[in-house]
């Protein structure tokens, strides 16, 4: 648990909100100049008695191939804590612009399940920024708990990048390691994304962030066609997993090249299990299969 400072919010944040007030933000940088923080808000926000959307839920699961079930999946309670992270990163006192940020990694801790018709808390902080070759990066940690627990059921660490920015008093990043040469396996899913897409998991998870939304409002942030949902893509990748990774687990994703919409995704997903046929671990990667090159990768170990 953070040692920061809590706000209680007395109802969920509203994501198109705060990403018109990110814009608004981003503006007022251009206008007058450097934001005046260079630390991290030293405060956590926390929502209380959060409750699934059952007509919500059974959407995700249509959508990304998770098998019915009144157990909220893994990606689901990512997208249900989402609004609650950005909302401490949309704060006056983020150091950082919140618009342009890029995903590069996420890690979760799925330890116990959460059924839909349980209520939760959720609370959400940043820590750790630190230099990159490319910006700063830094962590955005978000925790659920049953009301009143102290046990955390579920616990996911999101790292971005403020591309271009760098905060005075933060050491520059040591060069980039050269990555292993990428040699696509044979695929065991390929997967036909349509234009459509990033508006389909907006309609699921709420993140209705504009370079996932259409050409024209990707071309306005600078991209020159909208981007999958990275959360779209691992949750996917997730639930192509499926039921062998049991209630508690691990599961890492680490993001390389954007997917242009429309798109064909390639996957592969290789399996370790003990002699006993326990599940034990499932590493998966994607890549573009025209061009080769590796979109992201990842896995989901046992706990």
């Amino acid at each position: 648990m953070s040692s920061a400072q809590p706000v209680i919010l007395g109802e969920m944040p509203s994501l198109s909100k705060l990403y018109v007030n990110a814009a608004a933000a981003a503006a007022r940088r251009r206008i007058l100049g450097s934001h005046n923080s260079t630390a991290l808000p030293l405060v956590s926000h926390e929502v209380r008695g959060v409750l699934a959307d059952v007509g919500n839920l059974t959407a995700y699961q249509h959508l990304l191939g998770e098998s019915a079930s009144d157990i909220l999946p893994a990606g689901f309670i990512h997208a249900l804590a989402f609004p609650v992270a950005m909302s401490v990163m949309n704060r006056d006192d983020f150091p950082l612009p919140l618009l342009g940020m890029i995903h590069l990694r996420n890690v979760v801790e799925h330890r116990s399940p959460v059924r839909f018709t349980e209520p939760v808390d959720i609370t959400a902080w940043t820590e750790n920024l630190r230099a990159h070759r490319a910006g700063t990066q830094l962590d955005i940690v978000a925790e659920v708990r049953g009301p009143g627990e102290a046990t955390v059921r579920w616990r996911g660490v999101s790292t971005y990048l403020a591309k271009g920015v760098f905060l005075p008093g933060i050491d520059k990043a040591a060069a980039a390691v050269q990555p292993a040469v990428f040699k696509a396996p044979d695929p065991t899913a390929l997967w036909q994304l349509g234009v459509d897409a990033g508006r389909a998991y907006a309609a699921v998870s709420g993140d209705f962030n504009p370079i996932h939304l259409s050409v024209l409002s990707a071309k306005a942030l600078g991209l020159r066609r909208s981007i999958a949902h990275g959360m779209y893509l691992a949750s996917r990748a997730l639930a192509d997993v499926g039921a062998a990774k049991g209630e508690a687990f691990r599961w890492e994703v680490s993001f390389e090249a954007p997917v242009f919409l429309p798109a064909k995704v390639a996957l592969d997903i290789s399996t370790a299990q003990t002699e006993g046929a326990a599940w034990l671990r499932s590493d998966y990667v994607a890549w573009s299969p025209r061009s080769g090159r590796k979109h992201f990768s990842g896995s989901v170990t046992a706990l």
